[in-house]
Order: C-alpha cells, then structure tokens, then sequence
C-alpha cells in the first residue's frame, strides 16, 4: 500500500521539481543566446571588410527598432506607424546634446529620456485609441516630427540637418569596427532586456490584453497601463536606434527619417515574424539588405527616378510572397522545421 502511494506521488514530486528547473532554463536561454551572439559580431568584426562591417552595424542599429516594435505590435496588439519619427527624436536628441557637450554616455542618455517622454504621451493616446485611429495618431507623428524640424531652423538647421561630432574610436581601432561593437551592444542589451520581459509577468498581462481586454480586466490586468508602458519601452528602443544612426551617418536630417521608415519598419516585423525577437533580427537584415538589393538594380537599369520607388516596391513583393508562403513570417520557418523533424522521430 505504502509503495502505490509512493509510485502515486513520484510523478508529482517529479513535476514539482520539473517547474523550477523550465524557469530557470528559461531565464537562461536569452542570456546564452546573447553571449553566443556577442562572440559572433566580434568574430565577424574582424573579417568581415569595412563596408560589410557599417552594413552590419546598421543591422545593429535597426534591430534595437524592430525589437521593440515586434514586442509592442505582436504582443500586445498596438500598431504604430511613428516608429520612424520616435527614432528622429532620439537622433536630434542625441546630435543636440553631442554637440554641445561632447559626452557620448552623457547624449545616449539624454536621448533615451526624451525619446521616453515622447513615448509616455503618445503612449497615454494611443491608449484611449483601437484599430485605425491608433494608426492614424501615429501617423500624424510620422509626418509631424520631420515637419517640426524644417521649420525651427534655428535650432535644427532646417533641411540640412546637423553634423555630430564624435571623438575618434579608442586607439587604433577602425571606426566601422567601433560602430560594430558599439551598436550591437545596444542592439544585444535591447533584446536581453526585452526577452526577459517578455518571458515574465509583464509579456503575460501584454498577451492578454492582445488576446482580449475584458477577459484581461475581469482577471485584474491594469489594460490601459500595461498599453502605456508596452508604449514607452518600444519608444526606448527606437530612441535608442535613433541615437545610434546619428552615430553611424554623424549627422541627422528630417530626410534620414521619412514617413516610408515608418512603413518599412511595419513591413519588416511583419516579414520577420510578429511577436518574436528572432523575427526582429530578421526584419533589421531585410531592412539594410533589400534596399541594397534595389538600388543595385536600378544603377544596372541606369534609372534615377526608379531608384527612389523600387525599395518599396521590393518590400511589397517580398511581403506578398512570403505571407503566402509562411504566415507566422519567417522566423515561423524555423519552428516549422523543428516540429517535422520531432514527428518524423
């Protein structure tokens, strides 16, 4: 008798002791992820050519955005079409503090925090707002932002932009090397930060309020702070790549940050994967690689007037065929892939 409620209760034990160690694991997934991840953009660092190298510390730079965005638009349920103008208001945060300080630790922070304020109102909006609206107040950023700019020349030197002025990387080190390690530090962090909010209560009370709010109110979820907050941390994110890209380009404009930046970094999350940092990274490759590819077409066809379109069209087509190929986008591939191989097991 005493040996069947010892067997009754072994799986329980078992189960009990189970929990904690798939905790644990999971806490320790992204940090791996991120070290393996580090070690490989200092490996590539090395050997890749200098071009390849600003190409992928613009990867870097778009993937601190994207991050941010894919968490905000995939888990919980916010669309935004102003991603582009939160990135110009951490890069002119960034060149203004720079300029005048010279203090690079001093202006990423002073971009953060601004970038963070004007994520704060906005976000207050858009928590009031559902469906078209909210993308209709975003938006209105995206074209407002860049308009702001041209018109207080005095202080943004209107469509000309300004100049950043950095100091030269430490020692002998080539500056596309520098933009490397520094971009992918805040492109890492970023993600480190966001998987492991994601992985707790904060991505739970996100995906219930994305799943449906009045069953994430009767189960005590406070829906509108947790929209505002989801908000702000995207807007961190995207002040943080905007401050980068003044770093990379050393100078800021309203043309740097268009309305179609908005576009093509909602498209991007979308290809990638919504919802998943896996497909963030790949929706900051498209967005360096794409345009690439499109101008390099239309340099073969000799056509200045297609060379401005032909992005967009690029994204379209890439947009199109693989959301009929692969749904979940394409970090949906890869799970797709491991489920096969386990039932072919």
């Amino acid at each position: 008798m005493t040996d069947m409620k010892q067997k009754a209760q072994a799986p329980d034990v078992r189960r009990r002791e189970s929990a904690p160690r798939k905790r644990s694991r999971s806490r320790l997934a992204p940090i791996l992820i991120v070290l393996a991840g580090a070690v490989l953009i200092l490996i590539l660092s090395y050997t890749l050519p200098p071009f390849r190298n600003y190409q992928l510390a613009t990867v870097g730079a778009y993937l601190c955005v994207t991050a941010g965005l894919t968490v905000l638009t995939g888990l919980n349920g916010q669309l935004s079409l102003g991603h582009g103008a939160l990135m110009a208001t951490g890069a002119y945060a960034f060149a203004l503090t720079q300029n005048k300080w010279l203090n690079m630790p001093l202006s990423f922070v002073v971009a953060i925090v601004v970038t963070t304020l004007a994520g704060a109102v906005i976000g207050l909006a858009a928590a009031r707002l559902r469906g078209p609206y909210l993308a209709g107040l975003t938006l209105a950023v995206a074209i407002v932002v860049p308009s702001v700019t041209s018109t207080f020349d005095e202080i943004f030197n209107s469509d000309q932009g300004l100049s950043v002025v950095l100091d030269p990387p430490p020692g002998t080190i080539p500056m596309e090397r520098w933009q490397v390690w520094l971009t992918w530090t805040g492109a890492l962090l970023t993600v480190l930060v966001l998987a492991m909010l994601t992985r707790g209560g904060f991505g739970r009370r996100m995906r219930a309020v994305r799943d449906d709010e009045t069953a994430a109110k009767l189960a005590g979820v406070n829906v509108a702070g947790t929209q505002v907050l989801a908000f702000v941390l995207s807007a961190v994110c995207a002040g943080l790549a905007g401050s980068l890209f003044a770093v990379l380009a050393q100078s800021v404009s309203p043309g740097a940050f268009p309305l179609t930046l908005s576009l093509f970094l909602v498209m991007a999350i979308v290809i990638g994967g919504l919802g998943s940092l896996f497909g963030a990274l790949w929706g900051a490759v498209l967005l360096v690689a794409l345009p690439a590819f499109a101008q390099s077409i239309a340099e073969q066809t000799g056509s200045h007037r297609l060379e401005g379109n032909l992005a967009l069209v690029v994204f379209g087509v890439v947009l199109i065929v693989v959301m009929l190929a692969a749904p979940g986008g394409l970090a949906s591939i890869r799970f797709t892939f491991i489920r096969r191989f386990r039932r072919a097991r």
